[in-house]
């Protein structure tokens, strides 16, 4: 369950946990002494949530995953959806900024799309208010899939197996429509949730899931470095918007409905698969955890409207910052191919 507080409250239990001692034991961490963390990074139990007007079912998850991979989405019919949301990758592509069609890059990184069923806003400025308003956005951009509804409804209609999957997952509905496409789209990345982790493990109760290191940067997490201000739940997001002091002229949200004129504000990312979904923040601009810890130490642009809750004073020592990058090391999953 994702809890919402305010950032004091909880800087100053993780201070306290910090001021309270908590030790390594023999390499390991009881979770005991870590309990009061317990509730507030704990997967939960239930399934994704859904809208009342797309159902998720295993058919429609099934063929929203067809859809995702087959490049009849888009104008050139030769990118789909995972051509930039690559699975191996926690559906990002490794790139600095995605690349339009034309090989330019574009003006954003791309996302990771792991957990996004519990969000209520999506992209890096929040334009989009569902799921379903997220999957039509890459379709129909011109710079990255420049897809033309007529073409590509034309295109799977002609296809007698897609259309016999629409048909059974869609009964009462149009087969085959921008509204069904979008749907199993939507309810496949809906679907997507983050492997489970040591981290996970060690919030369970397996005090030995976690090194001394990892431990330490643990706490580093939620006392000193403060990143649990932002980086909060078990989705290690609060899936607000930010300006945390990069370099850049993107207005960001402060350019959409519902943003601030003038803040250029980005929403705060999840940490899941972290390891994995290098180079980081929306503007692609930090190679590594090393240089997102430096940027937090003190590179930033120092700005009115940089967020309240950034320590402008935060010092780590070259220790510190590798226990915290050790710690955010557990919250990946292993490798797959």
């Amino acid at each position: 369950m994702l809890i919402r507080a305010r950032p004091t409250l909880w800087l100053g239990a993780g201070l306290y946990l910090a001021a309270a001692g908590i030790a390594a034991l023999g390499g390991a961490q009881s979770i005991e002494t870590a309990s009061p963390w317990r509730s507030f990074f704990q997967r939960p139990a239930a399934l994704p949530p859904d809208p009342a007007d797309n159902p998720t079912t295993p058919d429609k998850i099934a063929l929203g995953a067809r859809l995702f991979a087959d490049s009849r989405l888009s104008g050139s019919g030769k990118r789909s959806c995972a051509s930039c949301h690559q699975p191996e990758r926690a559906f990002t592509d490794g790139r600095r900024k995605a690349r339009g069609l034309s090989g330019a890059p574009l003006r954003r990184n791309t996302p990771a799309l792991w957990n996004l069923a519990w969000s209520k806003q999506y992209f890096w400025d929040g334009r989009a208010p569902s799921l379903e308003a997220q999957v039509r956005g890459p379709i129909e951009d011109p710079d990255e899939m420049a897809g033309h509804w007529p073409t590509i409804l034309a295109r799977l209609q002609v296809d007698a197996d897609l259309s016999a999957r629409f048909r059974a997952v869609f009964a009462d509905e149009p087969p085959i429509s921008q509204q069904t496409v979008v749907k199993a789209l939507a309810a496949y990345v809906r679907s997507l949730i983050s492997p489970s982790t040591r981290f996970d493990a060690w919030i369970e109760g397996d005090a030995r899931a976690l090194s001394a290191a990892e431990v330490r940067g643990f706490r580093l997490f939620t006392g000193k470095a403060g990143c649990v201000l932002c980086h909060a739940g078990w989705r290690f997001t609060d899936d607000r918007f930010h300006d945390i002091g990069l370099r850049g002229r993107d207005p960001g949200r402060g350019a959409v409905p519902g943003g601030t004129p003038g803040l250029a504000a980005f929403k705060t990312p999840s940490l899941r698969d972290v390891a994995r979904t290098a180079p980081y923040m929306h503007d692609g601009s930090l190679p590594d955890l090393a240089a997102v810890l430096a940027h937090y130490t003190g590179t930033f642009v120092r700005r009115p409207s940089l967020a309240s809750n950034m320590n402008r004073r935060l010092r780590l020592s070259a220790q510190e910052r590798a226990d915290l990058i050790a710690f955010l090391g557990t919250l990946s999953s292993p490798a797959t191919k």
